[in-house]
């Protein structure tokens, strides 16, 4: 029998498995920081950081008592988080790592075909030739490998050893031992991920399987195409034939959407219940989400959950942004309730705040207010800067 999931409690669903639903102000450490990550899936990278990058923030709109020293103690001592890639470069828990391995094999041959239309021929004449360089000689920078003769016209014309190296990490030879100043130093892979996170293999069947599971898992219900790029692990196809071979354990839902309109038919685990049942209502105070947050990702899920349509504009040009170059979305309880520009001043030491933007039927009521300029207080600490300096017109009317 289908059920019908009312659009609140898609909602709450879904926050509960991003995160979004435990009290922020709980006392997280290390270990914490590591079964969140786990829970969530990953955190995507990003060299953006116009008030803080990504994988911080995503962290800290989670928990505000996040330490940035135990993610990186949890990357580069530890090794039981590992750096590569989901839909985009992501942090994701290492023992996840033995479902890479298969990731990687398939990237192979794709990235090999794609590179060889972009770079041209005789792009990989320096593969072989780097991967024995990090063998004999240990973590290197990519700056440290470029050829004194090449000039870099930029992520378009990287040099040779440069684009060795993205493919020997995109295909699970080397990783990620540690960032200088968010620079990638690299290793090979087997002395940065434990070994134990390297066994047991695993063959296709379970491979999809677990791919398939704990996407749906972290979603909540979802259709097998949105259970296919949680992860980008395994194409629309398998996640179609996984649905199909499990049917007897999944349970047909239909979920409402936030603005009215007709259901969306969707997969969950049969246990669905019982997790709307349980599924705590998220914590009232307002809360700033990266742009690259992972309740976010999927824009079109956005908006059929959220009735929030939200695009990064950074690849915009200025004349036609309708917000601004990285704005952020803002989440109250589990409503997503407008957009705020903003800018880190590290040299003012003030979190700019240049405009908010509410939804429609949103008020800009006074505790409201309150209870931004506070979470607008905690980032500015977060961040490293002193006060929070607001332009004017800031305020919508």
């Amino acid at each position: 029998m289908t059920t019908l999931v009312k659009n609140s409690d898609a909602r709450r669903v879904f926050l509960a498995r991003q995160g979004l639903c435990t009290p922020p102000g709980r006392i997280l450490g290390k270990d914490g920081l590591l079964r969140l990550i786990h829970d969530i899936g990953f955190v995507q990278v990003d060299s953006i950081a116009t008030v803080e990058r990504a994988h911080h923030q995503i962290l800290f709109s989670r928990n505000q008592t996040y330490r940035r020293e135990h993610l990186a103690d949890l990357l580069e001592k530890d090794g039981e988080l590992f750096e590569n890639w989901t839909h985009d470069a992501s942090i994701i828990p290492s023992a996840f790592y033995r479902y890479w391995k298969h990731k990687f094999r398939r990237e192979n041959g794709a990235i090999l075909e794609r590179w060889r239309r972009w770079q041209g021929e005789g792009f990989d004449t320096t593969f072989e030739e780097t991967h024995r360089r990090i063998a004999e000689g240990g973590a290197v920078l990519s700056r440290e490998l470029k050829s004194a003769d090449h000039e870099s016209g930029g992520w378009w014309n990287w040099h040779p050893n440069k684009t060795a190296l993205e493919y020997l990490w995109r295909t699970g030879k080397i990783a990620i031992a540690r960032r200088e100043n968010f620079q990638k130093v690299y290793d090979l892979a087997e002395r940065v991920v434990p070994q134990h996170h390297h066994e047991p293999e695993v063959d296709h069947d379970t491979f999809v399987d677990w791919a398939c599971r704990s996407a749906l898992s972290r979603l909540g219900f979802a259709t097998h195409g949105e259970i296919a790029a949680f992860w980008d692990l395994v194409s629309p196809e398998e996640a179609r034939c996984w649905v199909e071979a499990h049917r007897d354990e999944l349970r047909p839902v239909l979920v409402e959407p936030a603005n009215g309109g007709k259901p969306r038919a969707c997969h969950a685990s049969a246990d669905l219940p019982e997790a709307l049942a349980d599924a705590p209502a998220p914590p009232a105070r307002l809360r700033v989400l990266s742009p690259f947050d992972p309740l976010i990702r999927d824009r079109n899920r956005t908006e059929r959950l959220f009735g929030f349509f939200y695009r990064i504009e950074v690849f915009v040009p200025e004349p036609k942004r309708q917000y601004g170059y990285y704005v952020f979305p803002l989440l109250e309880g589990d409503r997503l309730i407008g957009r705020i520009d903003m800018k880190a001043d590290r040299k003012a030491g003030q979190l700019v705040v240049r405009k908010l933007w509410l939804e429609p039927g949103v008020r800009c009521s006074a505790g409201r207010m309150e209870r931004l300029e506070a979470e607008l207080a905690r980032l500015a600490r977060f961040t490293g800067v002193e006060t929070v300096c607001h332009l004017d017109g800031w305020r919508p009317d």
